[in-house]
């Protein structure tokens, strides 16, 4: 079978899982169904061999497991993945978000903009109400107001006459399409500039909220928001790690199903891992507010400084400060914008965190938990810290250890498995039990580990390559360990099926297709050609000359009876000229050429000056 084929396969597997979800009742993405049918063949208990074709038996096994999983509403696992795949949908870099943002806003100001440069206004009416136009183009582009608020629009038109009043469309018309757009936007935020300095002056700003107020409130409310969450989100970790150790230690199987726990704290580790990413970003959103309240300070003291109340001030200096001063607004609206995007990844994640806190409420967890000691992240780094606690690198000198001392960006260390014990995930079956770097950090075949104790870096050391592939094989019975633990690479020399039988292919990291498409336009630069346009003045004395003639002329037409029913057809002719025109005297006029001869050029040796003679040879016209 051909890549294409399996793809083609692969393809009409998902859309039938998809379908039939959707019969069921759930809605379900094709992203999560990818995910899912490659989580169905990873697992060995499946005995799934992707080294051989798929039978019809084999499609319908895998289409029958990947629904029962999808139907699953009270499946930790389950709700994992969902959160991993709206996270890699939904979230992405900074920088990327605000791209986004602008190219949306972009997308949406394009009809107004090119209604604006492809205008043909002659009329008073369509000049006047194409200026009308290019207010609400500046008041779109610059956000701060509504164009159908009058009074904002009033304010608007104001700042712009004084910058660009109407006796200048005649000029903006001639420009090309590009430059038209490169003005627009230039006096957007000239307008925005004087308008956010008129508010500042206590002289307009007629619907222009007061963004950093409304920052300085919001960023500590998301802030402490996030941080609740995360609070949360440990105390659940701590509960289901201690259950966790007290059933591994315990002789009975009384209690919860430990599978379920380990999901359950699966899911409560990607979630903390999640909200530390959006708490990092509303971080730096604080510190880029912070920032900018202090250079909009300073502008504005530099605008007050540059005005003075003066009457008329020189373009050239109070231009390029309106320009600077909405290019700061500019970012205090990027930081709402992110500040909102986060807030919505925020609220989205928590209810793919609901299901295992419903599960296992603190009622239930209590009895179960009777005894058990509960440690918190904090508690179980305290317990591990210490010069005590450090791996004494004489006892182990064949594995190459790292300390704090040793490195200066020990903490930001590629560590293996997101930084957990990868002793616990190996020996107690994908436990999540954070590290301590502090113990020691061991370099292995280039790839860094660190551990929860000094007990577990020396059993890790004792076999490391089974430890790793004790890792690998609880990843393949809980797929969202896989992006959780950072997998991908390693998966890559995996293979998702071994059990005595033929070694199946290695499995990769999926490259993610879509179809695109792009649109231009068919002129980039406007050209503006008359055809009829001619520089040679002579070339128009001869037309006119030739339209004059016409005028004096007689046109012919002729028709007979085999042209009956045929097109009209029209001849013009010029007769010859009679006239002729003849002088009485021929006549000419020459001027005598001018001859002079310079002598003594030479000079006289070095003793002797140099006397130099005119010498005029011109000859007269009645001698030659």
């Amino acid at each position: 079978m051909s890549r294409a084929q399996a793809e083609s396969v692969i393809k009409n597997i998902i859309r039938e899982i998809a379908q039939e979800c959707a019969s069921k009742g759930q809605a379900v993405s094709e992203t999560l169904v990818a995910f899912m049918v490659k989580a169905v063949v990873l697992e060995p208990s499946n005995e799934f061999n992707v080294d051989r074709t798929l039978t019809k038996d084999d499609v319908q096994k895998l289409i029958k497991l990947c629904v029962e999983r999808l139907m699953d509403s009270r499946s930790p696992s389950l709700d994992t993945v969902k959160m991993q795949v709206y996270f890699d949908m939904n979230y992405t870099t900074r920088s990327d978000f605000l791209e986004e943002h602008r190219r949306v806003l972009e997308s949406r100001l394009q009809p107004v903009i090119r209604e604006i440069t492809d205008s043909r206004a002659r009329t008073r009416e369509e000049l006047e109400s194409l200026y009308r136009k290019i207010v609400s183009a500046v008041l779109l582009r610059s956000g701060l107001g509504s164009p159908t608020d009058i009074a904002v629009v009033r304010e608007a038109t104001a700042a712009l006459q004084s910058v660009f009043p109407q006796t200048e469309l005649g000029t903006f018309m001639s420009l090309t399409k590009r430059d038209k757009e490169r003005q627009l936007l230039e006096l957007t935020m000239i307008v925005t500039g004087i308008r956010l300095f008129n508010k500042e002056c206590g002289k307009g700003g007629e619907g222009i909220d007061d963004l950093p107020a409304i920052l300085n409130e919001a960023v500590p409310a998301t802030t402490q928001n996030v941080d609740s969450e995360v609070q949360a989100t440990l105390r659940c970790a701590a509960n289901y790690t201690a259950l966790i150790e007290k059933m591994q230690n315990a002789d009975s199987q009384e209690g919860p199903s430990t599978q379920l726990v380990k999901d359950s704290l699966i899911n409560t580790r990607q979630h903390e891992a999640f909200l530390r990413v959006i708490l990092n970003d509303v971080i730096s959103c604080a510190q880029q507010v912070e920032q900018l309240e202090q250079q909009l300070a300073t502008r504005m003291e530099q605008l007050q400084a540059t005005v003075q109340s003066k009457t008329a001030v020189p373009t050239a200096q109070v231009y390029p400060q309106f320009i600077h001063l909405s290019q700061l607004w500019s970012c205090f609206q990027d930081e709402m914008v992110l500040l909102s995007v986060l807030s919505n990844i925020l609220a989205s994640l928590e209810p793919f965190s609901r299901g295992h806190r419903e599960l296992f409420s603190d009622e239930v967890l209590a009895p179960f938990l009777e005894g058990a000691p509960i440690k918190t992240d904090e508690q179980r780094l305290q317990e591990t810290s210490g010069p005590e606690n450090r791996i004494n690198p004489k006892e182990l000198k064949d594995f190459d250890w790292l300390y704090q001392e040793t490195t200066k960006n020990f903490n930001k260390l590629p560590i293996q498995y997101r930084a957990f014990c990868a002793w616990a995930l190996g020996n107690f079956d994908r436990l999540l039990i954070p590290s301590n770097p502090e113990i020691g950090v061991l370099r292995y075949k280039d790839h860094y580990y660190a551990f929860s104790s000094k007990q577990a870096a020396y059993e890790f050391t004792q076999n490391p390559d089974g430890y790793i592939r004790l890792v690998a094989e609880g990843a393949k019975k809980s797929p969202e360990l896989i992006q959780l633990l950072e997998l991908h690479t390693q998966f890559a020399s995996i293979t998702p099926y071994s059990q005595g039988k033929d070694q199946g292919r290695m499995i990769e990291k999926p490259v993610t297709k879509c179809d695109s498409g792009t649109q231009t336009d068919t002129h980039l630069l406007e050209a503006n050609i008359v055809k009829s346009y001619e520089w040679n003045e002579w070339e128009l004395r001869r037309k006119a000359i030739k339209l004059a003639n016409l005028r004096t002329r007689i046109t012919h037409s002729v028709q007979t009876n085999l042209s009956n029913m045929r097109r009209d057809t029209a001849i013009q002719v010029w007769p010859p000229k009679e006239n002729t025109t003849q002088t009485k005297t021929d006549a000419y006029t020459n001027v005598p050429r001018p001859q002079v001869f310079l002598a003594g050029l030479r000079g006289g040796g070095m003793t002797t000056s140099t006397q130099m003679e005119k010498v005029d040879l011109t000859i007269d016209v009645d001698q030659t």
